[in-house]
């Protein structure tokens, strides 16, 4: 019987009112992932924007058969003894995304020191990062859903700025926005910056996002080959997949015993997803072993609920 666990799973977002998102929203989430044979989700939680860590937990946990509670975090910001509270709290593991620096900045060290010493596993994001409108797929000169889009966005870019330029006025600091100016870059969330991590937290068990993204896949099978604790998650979308599949990337590059399932979409897409990698790993000819390693069990043994399998020596 198939069996998932989808490693990256984000908390029901309402781009328009963040703070809107309710227990309903989390059900209809939870419901969705269990139809699609998933049995362990790890839940990103809280940040920059939407609900608090505490009120996402909360919400969560009336499913934890289910949720792995991950708390979103800025390493820049977040201190060791937060961590610490985090874990206590009944988070299991951490997601970091969009630093203001490189992930390997030695300023980071104290979020990485206490999640090695408490053995939470951090999901980072690499790569670009996404949403928006797809410029490729959907160009606003050929799409009218896209001119549509875009016209949102160029307005609600407009509304940040000026309640930005209102605060400066009163002196104050305007919270971060979605959609608003943002302090990073791809070149800070590659995936050798990961090994750096790995080297220096040797413990530490790491996922990198998006087969490490779009661009870095080389980065990604070289530290994927040579860093026992780093792994990498197959989410980002259907151009993602192609590649994974036309560069052999899939146990051809990337060893099968670094890769997790993870789907980083709205609750109706998980299906989807699921679906296409079905198809995959059909395609590819591989065994049922093969194919449980990266739908339920690199993860769970990454978090302890299954027993390492090794050869006999």
């Amino acid at each position: 019987m198939l069996r998932i666990w989808d490693i990256h799973v984000h908390f029901p977002r309402n781009f328009q009112q963040p703070d809107a998102v309710g227990q309903a929203n989390v059900d209809h989430l939870a419901e969705r992932l269990r139809e699609t044979h998933v049995v362990k989700a790890s839940l990103l939680c809280g940040g920059r924007f939407g609900l608090p860590h505490e009120q996402c937990l909360e919400l969560a946990m009336k499913h934890d058969d289910l949720f792995i509670p991950h708390a979103v975090v800025d390493p820049q910001e977040t201190t060791y003894e937060r961590i610490h509270e985090l874990k206590e709290m009944g988070f299991r593991g951490l997601k970091i995304i969009g630093t203001r620096r490189e992930y390997d900045d030695r300023d980071y060290f104290p979020t990485y020191r206490a999640a090695e010493e408490l053995d939470m596993p951090i999901l980072f994001h690499c790569g670009i990062i996404g949403g928006g409108v797809d410029l490729l797929a959907r160009h606003p000169r050929r799409d009218p859903e896209a001119a549509r889009r875009m016209r949102e966005l160029d307005a609600n870019a407009e509304r940040i700025r000026a309640e930005a330029e209102e605060a400066e006025r009163q002196g104050r600091t305007a919270p971060p926005r979605i959609g608003g100016p943002r302090e990073m870059s791809a070149t800070y969330m590659r995936p050798f910056h990961l090994e750096s991590i790995a080297n220096r937290f040797p413990r530490l068990k790491i996922i990198g996002a998006h087969l490490g993204g779009t661009g870095n896949y080389d980065e990604t099978a070289s530290v994927a080959r040579w860093r026992r604790w780093v792994y990498f998650d197959m989410s980002g979308g259907e151009t993602i997949e192609r590649h994974a599949v036309e560069r052999r990337l899939i146990g051809g590059e990337i060893p099968l015993e670094k890769l997790i399932f993870g789907s980083d979409c709205a609750a109706d897409e998980i299906h989807e997803h699921v679906d296409r990698f079905v198809e995959i790993f059909e395609s590819l000819g591989l065994s049922e072993e093969e194919r449980e390693l990266i739908w339920y069990r690199n993860a769970a043994e990454l978090f302890g609920l299954e027993e390492p399998t090794w050869a006999a020596e």
